[in-house]
């Protein structure tokens, strides 16, 4: 089988991560062509030690290609530092698992092979997902699965509230089943406004679903999606604490079986059906009907550039073993929540568990953070978000002035 073969099968793979590891050395020696040698691979997965599952699905891969994988976990935010690093030293290792918006950074230094010098054949992964790893028209790295955001419901607060689930289609229908739900006597919803990229990752369904644009944060559209948030506060709807939500606090909020709703992610599958109570699952809707494009969360499979370009024969085969569709699901199963970003994929893991039919629909129509073309702009830019969501909810600012002010200080940022 040809790598790009391979590729056109691509699905998913795993999640978040906590506290990292020393790396190891990077490189190794060894004839590309036959057994032997040491492939370096780094990822974001310090939760998993070398008895998990995982560890052992990356260490059967270089089984397969003859070789030795030397796997170092780290910390999200450090891996990315830890790379910089290592291209600056000339020490980079042959594989890299990188959380998406972090990929543009890395291109930007001119340390990561394009898709295309790879050989590999992108054409089949789904777009949406494979914008998050593209600038100025390449493809840097190849999404092996993704997570997003949905609503999830309690169904005991909505058959007491006598709310359909299915009649929520739009911010209208929505804010009316929070009234509802809310005049029966119980919490509306609850999602995470912190000021930290989690509080952008949580507003920016609402801000595309009214059709805004992140290079124009001041826009009406955008007004439009934080007077939503501001609305349900001012109502009663959404308690105070979802300015400094994080998105594990709206899920514990969620837990105590008091609220009706919450935003939150693919990665709380398992734990919303071991909940006290039964739940569901809806998309986010857009503001006119129709589901808003939520963000991806999700690793990206980077290349770095390797001084011999003879490794890359071997680490094509280890790329190849990784994105097969029954190791995709493999894979998607091990960490349970990431949703392979090909249509053959999606259907291959539905087959297995249709209960994830939700959230296949959330993703095909989720967004990279950075498509769009924004790159490394869209760190700047998303803080000037967060900072006027936090502005606007807490009444320090009027919904205008917070993004007039977050405009402002985008555009500055990034010129």
């Amino acid at each position: 089988m040809t790598t790009g073969a391979a590729l056109l099968c691509l699905a998913a793979v795993s999640a978040c991560s906590s506290d990292g590891d020393d790396n190891g050395d990077s490189g190794g020696s060894g004839d590309t062509t036959s057994a032997g040698g040491t492939y370096t691979w780094w990822d974001p997965y310090p939760q998993h030690d070398d008895s998990s599952d995982w560890a052992q699905r990356v260490a059967t891969c270089g089984d397969e290609a003859g070789v030795t994988i030397d796997r170092t976990p780290y910390d999200t935010t450090a891996l990315t530092n830890q790379a910089l690093l290592a291209a600056q030293e000339g020490t980079s290792p042959d594989f890299i698992l990188l959380d998406n918006p972090a990929v543009s950074t890395l291109a930007d230094t001119g340390m990561l092979t394009t898709m295309e010098e790879f050989g590999f054949d992108t054409s089949q992964i789904d777009e949406n997902l494979l914008a998050a790893g593209v600038v100025d028209g390449e493809a840097y790295g190849i999404p092996i699965g993704a997570n997003t955001l949905a609503i999830y419901y309690n169904q005991q607060i909505l058959d007491d509230a006598g709310v359909d689930p299915e009649s929520i289609t739009d911010w209208s229908s929505l804010t009316d089943a929070l009234d509802q739900v809310v005049s029966a006597g119980h919490k509306g919803i609850t999602f995470a406004a912190i000021g930290t990229e989690e509080g952008s990752f949580q507003f920016l369904p609402w801000f595309w679903g009214a059709g805004a644009d992140l290079r124009d944060l001041g826009s009406p559209e955008a007004a439009e999606a934080l007077e939503l948030w501001t609305g349900w506060l001012d109502a009663g709807y959404a308690p105070n604490s979802v300015i400094t939500n994080s998105q594990n606090t709206t899920w514990e909020e969620f837990l105590t079986g008091d609220f009706g709703f919450v935003v939150n992610g693919t990665w709380q599958v398992n734990s919303a059906a071991e909940a006290g109570f039964p739940t569901g699952v809806i998309p986010i809707p857009a503001q006119d009907g129709g589901g808003a494009p939520a963000p991806t969360g999700g690793e990206f499979i980077i290349a770095p550039v390797q001084e011999d370009a003879e490794r890359y024969e071997v680490t094509s085969q280890i790329v190849e073993c990784m994105t097969t569709p029954e190791g995709l699901v493999e894979t998607a199963n091990t960490f349970a929540y990431y949703i392979p970003p090909t249509a053959e994929g999606q259907e291959a893991l539905l087959e297995e568990n249709p209960d994830l039919e939700p959230w296949v629909e959330a993703v095909r129509s989720a967004k990279g953070r950075t498509s769009d073309d924004l790159g490394t702009d869209y760190p700047l830019i998303s803080e000037a978000m967060w900072t006027a969501v936090q502005n606007a909810l807490s009444g320090s600012m009027s919904v205008e002035e917070a993004l007039s002010q977050a405009q402002a200080d985008a555009q500055a940022a990034t010129e």
